[in-house]
């Protein structure tokens, strides 16, 4: 959605306008003066321009100018939150938030509201307004698709799915209905069914890296398949663009790798990843560790003793991606008393809030030093909201967004007695696991074996900073040990969360319900043990990543 203006905006505009200018054989005449609607449309024409130039500045400035004398302009206000989109989504919000308000019956305001919503992980918000757009305009497939995907990110993929199916009936040429619907059955545990809108789309030519991607992830390939040839020979169609081009290297890499030819996937992945318009800086990122272990140190926090909630509602399972955490959050998510709510983002957005000006490390360490016991609180309760909404009465609920690791002094400045699971595994098995996997733009160190080793090391230093600043607070969950001892760590597990043992955490893949992370298939099987010491099929291939951890590879 980043950069992206929606097709249908345009029409809230009237036809192009300007000076009419009348001509004579003596020279022009005055122009004719433009009523302020005239004048704010043609600036806004003109800042529209200047945005597809990539010219953002300048755009976002005429925009301003028309807000200036006409504040409640609803135009102004859905361009200026499109084009924040990706630069400034709680902006962005702000400024659709307010075209909505000025203009309640404009569908599309609504939608994009939804979308950014969505995009930022407020489920709730961004079904409410999906849900206006869709009575304003009831036969738009692209918001009963978003729809569709809202809620099941929410884990009600079973709501999904009559949302996709009426989109599939309006418009069955609609790109993204087929793998939406997919992708809603995937993370029901229904993959044949899933499997065959899968391949409806690769039959309609609609999104055909995803749809091979999403084909291939569902299953162990233990023969080669028939995808494979096909998929090796999309690579090299020119009418595809890079992203999909990129989508289907990981498709190679993943059936190669099941099929044992790891150099070959390697090549694949080496090739995607070369396709990654981002790159990471580790100086730039130690210098974020750095801060964290200097802010949060044992001395600002033991000064802030009685801040927050007194809450034992919310777990959160973190650590690096592919380390354990979704089956750790489906083990616990079997109890009875237990929600599972998948990986939010909200403590991540209260976090950027803290510093809205300038996102700067400055900015933010002031607002945290001079933060109150009464605003902790408020904080605290806004995060229990949050979660309350998934499950309004279960003791306990999972937050398993993996990267709260760079955010627990901030969760025991919230919730002083909420549980805090760290997931970890072999170092190489964690990196090799991740590298495998596309990761989101705002992951870039998973770009190249360096950059992935190098950040775990980072990872691995503020992990130890707050198990030494809270000890004994956080459950070490290795992922080998749940694999050879399931029961015991299960119970440990379970103990940790301050609940009594309940035999239904030793068949979590039985569990029903909707998981909505890379592990989906994986977390729908029994505990195997094929992803331990995967790292000594790669050889010499993986050299980089060995240098990168140093002493921490094979810990």
């Amino acid at each position: 959605m980043n950069n992206r203006l929606p097709p249908a905006w345009s029409k809230h505009l009237k036809a192009p306008s300007g000076p009419r200018i009348s001509q004579s054989k003596t020279g022009p005449s005055k122009a004719t003066p433009l009523s302020h609607t005239q004048a704010d449309d043609a600036l806004l024409r003109q800042a529209l321009d200047l945005y597809r130039a990539g010219r953002l500045l300048e755009a976002e400035e005429l925009c301003q100018r028309v807000l200036a004398h006409s504040p409640r302009h609803p135009l102004a206000l859905y361009l200026l939150g499109t084009f924040a989109l990706g630069l400034d989504d709680e902006m962005a919000i702000r400024c659709f938030e307010r075209a909505v308000k000025e203009a309640p019956q404009n569908a599309q305001y609504h939608f994009m509201l939804g979308e950014t919503y969505l995009k930022v992980g407020e489920h709730s918000d961004a079904i409410e307004q999906l849900e206006l757009a869709s009575e304003l305009k009831a036969d738009w497939a692209e918001v009963l698709c978003a729809l569709g995907r809202a809620y099941t990110e929410f884990g009600r993929a079973d709501i999904a799915l009559p949302f996709y199916k009426k989109a599939l009936k309006i418009d069955d040429r609609y790109p993204l209905v087929r793998m939406g619907l997919a992708n809603a059955l995937v993370s029901f545990g229904r993959m044949d069914e899933a499997a065959q809108y899968m391949k409806q789309a690769v039959g309609h030519r609609q999104d055909i890296g995803a749809a091979y991607n999403g084909l291939v992830s569902i299953r162990k390939f233990t023969e080669e398949p028939a995808e494979l040839r096909s998929i090796l020979l999309e690579i090299d169609n020119p009418e595809l663009d890079e992203k999909s081009i990129q989508r289907l290297h990981y498709a190679a890499a993943k059936v190669l790798n099941d099929l044992r030819r790891h150099e070959e996937a390697m090549d694949h992945l080496q090739r995607a990843k070369a396709l990654s318009p981002h790159r990471f800086s580790i100086d730039e990122y130690r210098r974020s560790v750095d801060f964290m272990i200097e802010l949060f140190s044992p001395e600002m926090l033991a000064a802030r003793a009685g801040y927050g909630s007194a809450s034992e509602v919310p777990v959160f399972v973190l650590g690096m991606p592919r380390s354990g955490t979704t089956l750790t959050e489906q083990i616990c998510a079997s109890h009875p008393d237990v929600h599972g709510a998948g990986e939010l983002t909200k403590l991540r957005r209260i976090m950027n809030r803290l510093a809205p000006r300038t996102r700067s490390p400055d900015e933010l360490r002031q607002s945290i030093l001079e933060m109150t016991a009464d605003q902790s609180r408020s904080l605290a309760d806004e995060y229990l909201g949050h979660i309350r909404q998934r499950s309004p009465n279960s003791l306990r609920v999972v937050d398993k967004l993996p990267h709260n690791f760079e955010l627990v002094g901030l969760i025991r400045l919230l919730f002083p007695k909420a549980r805090i699971v760290h997931c970890r595994r072999d170092a190489v098995d964690n990196c090799i696991s991740c590298y495998f996997l596309n990761f989101n733009d705002h992951n870039t160190y998973n770009a190249d074996l360096g950059s992935l080793g190098r950040y775990y090391r980072e990872y691995d230093r503020l992990m130890r900073h707050w198990q030494s600043v809270f000890p004994g607070e956080i459950l070490e969950n290795r992922y080998e040990d749940m694999v050879s001892d399931q029961e015991g760590q299960s119970r440990r597990l379970i103990d940790h969360l301050g609940l009594p043992w309940d035999d239904a955490c030793l068949r979590f893949f039985d569990k029903g319900g909707s998981v909505n992370t890379f592990s989906r298939w994986q977390v729908r099987q029994p505990i195997y043990t094929s992803s331990m010491n995967r790292w000594k099929n790669y050889g010499s291939t993986i050299r980089p990543l060995i240098e990168a951890l140093g002493d921490l590879a094979g810990s």
